[in-house]
Formats: C-alpha cells, sequence, structure tokens
C-alpha cells in the first residue's frame, strides 16, 4: 500500500473549512471525492490540521493510502482534473510508510492580512480583513513579540477542539506593512483553535492602546480569554509555511 503526500493550495472561500462534516462542503470532502475517482477506491485523506470556514491556505499538506499505481508525478494533474479551480494540487511524493501529514509536521507558519484602508478594495473582499481604523505598525511588532516564546496560550484560543495541553511554543509572530497591506506572520510547533485570529486580534487592541504589549504575557498567565483582543475574521486567515523531515520536508519546499 502506497504512502502518498500532496502538497495543494486552495482558497477557502467556498468551503466550511478543511474537516469533513455531515451536512457542508469542505476541502477534505472535495479532495477526497476526486482522489476516489482516479484511484477507483474510498479514499480518506489526513490533514496537516483544520482550517476553518472561509480560511485559505497557501500550502497545504495532506496524505492518503491507495493500491492505485499511478505514476507519482502524473498524480497532481490526475487530481487537478477532478477538482473544482479553488483548490490545487501541486506537488506529489511516495512518502514513508509512518508518515503522517498532522503528526509528523514540525512547524507551521500562518499569516494573517489586513487591508487597513479607509476605502474597501472589493477585490480584498474575501482575501484580507477590511480594517477602516488607522493602526500603529510599531505597536503591532511589539505586541507580536511578547506572543513569541513557550506559554500556555489558553488567553487566545476559543472553545472547540479539546486538546491535552494549551502550552505552544511560538517561534516568531512578526507585523510587516507594505502601504494599505499589514501581515502578520506567526510560526509555532503547533496551534489552538482561532489562536492566530486572537493573537492578531489582541495586537489590534494594543495598537488602539487598549492594552499595552508590556501586558501580554500576564493576561497570558491569566489564561482569561476575556481579557484578551477579538477574533478577527476568517478571511484574512493563510496556511503559509509547513515544515517536514525528509522528502516531503523537501517536496514543501520546492
Amino acid at each position: 500500500m502506497r504512502n502518498i503526500a500532496l502538497r495543494l493550495h486552495y482558497d477557502g472561500t467556498a468551503y466550511h473549512g478543511w474537516q469533513v462534516q455531515k451536512t457542508e462542503v469542505t476541502v477534505a470532502e472535495t479532495l477526497e471525492k476526486a482522489l476516489t475517482k482516479i484511484c477507483r477506491h474510498p479514499v480518506k485523506v489526513t490533514g496537516c490540521g483544520r482550517t476553518d470556514a472561509g480560511v485559505h491556505a497557501l500550502s497545504y499538506c495532506a496524505n492518503f493510502r491507495t493500491d492505485c499505481t499511478i505514476p507519482i508525478d502524473r498524480v497532481p494533474l490526475a487530481v487537478n482534473s477532478r477538482l473544482p479551480g479553488d483548490i490545487s494540487v501541486t506537488d506529489a511524493v511516495e512518502a514513508p510508510e509512518d508518515f503522517n501529514a498532522i503528526g509528523s509536521c514540525l512547524k507551521k507558519e500562518y499569516i494573517y492580512k489586513i487591508h487597513n484602508s479607509r476605502i474597501r478594495n472589493a477585490f480584498l473582499e474575501h482575501r484580507a480583513c477590511f480594517y477602516p481604523y488607522p493602526l500603529q505598525i510599531e505597536t503591532l511588532r511589539q505586541a507580536g513579540k511578547a506572543f513569541e516564546g513557550t506559554h500556555d496560550f489558553a488567553a487566545v484560543r476559543s472553545v472547540g477542539t479539546e486538546t491535552k495541553t494549551t502550552v505552544r511554543t511560538v517561534y516568531w509572530c512578526r507585523a510587516e506593512q507594505a502601504g494599505e497591506e499589514i501581515t502578520v506572520a506567526v510560526c509555532a510547533d503547533g496551534f489552538l483553535y482561532n489562536m492566530v485570529r486572537a493573537i492578531v486580534g489582541t495586537m489590534v487592541y494594543a495598537s488602539h492602546g487598549k492594552l499595552r504589549p508590556e501586558d501580554i504575557p500576564h493576561l497570558l498567565e491569566t489564561r482569561d480569554r476575556r481579557l484578551t483582543g477579538p477574533t478577527m475574521p476568517p478571511q484574512g486567515l493563510y496556511l503559509n509555511r509547513l515544515w517536514y523531515d525528509g522528502v516531503v520536508g523537501e517536496m514543501m519546499l520546492r
């Protein structure tokens, strides 16, 4: 039985997130249907993590098992012929037997895009968070820096998927500005439900003086979600980069 790892990207606007659900159209369900057609047997995919409704992926990894003999270099073209235009498989490799897209992932980077302008851009409606109030980039950077390190991030999670621990390590939380676009990049060894969107909301609160960047470590210690910033809208969030060992890691860097 082959274990095939896929690299893909998708626009999440039309989907109720990654995870298969009973009544909603999701990315995983759509991908599984396409793979089932080309492999000619039912296929279940394991994704590198859950993304919520309206969230996008610039780079995503999933794996599945099959006895289909299609050459590995033909897999992307074959799958894409069965997929809608807002999901695209860009690469595929034969993964080790024990590879698992979520369990083998070393770290992930999400980015959050804010269109910081008084005037809405119609072409960014589903691609960035429109935020018409002035934001201070230096304060955003200072607030982001305060999230770096190993902490209990319960204060910036929403009630959702249960986890054994809410402790995570954030390797970087950086804010950059180019014209009217502000991009926050957060890299960690794992993420809690809505963690990035709540981190960005807390950074926005700091920019407006509703809390100080130096308050953030104490707020994390309280583990109280009510004391941190709001959960930002989903359309500004993108899964951006993934790190793996071995051949899958090489594929994700191509």
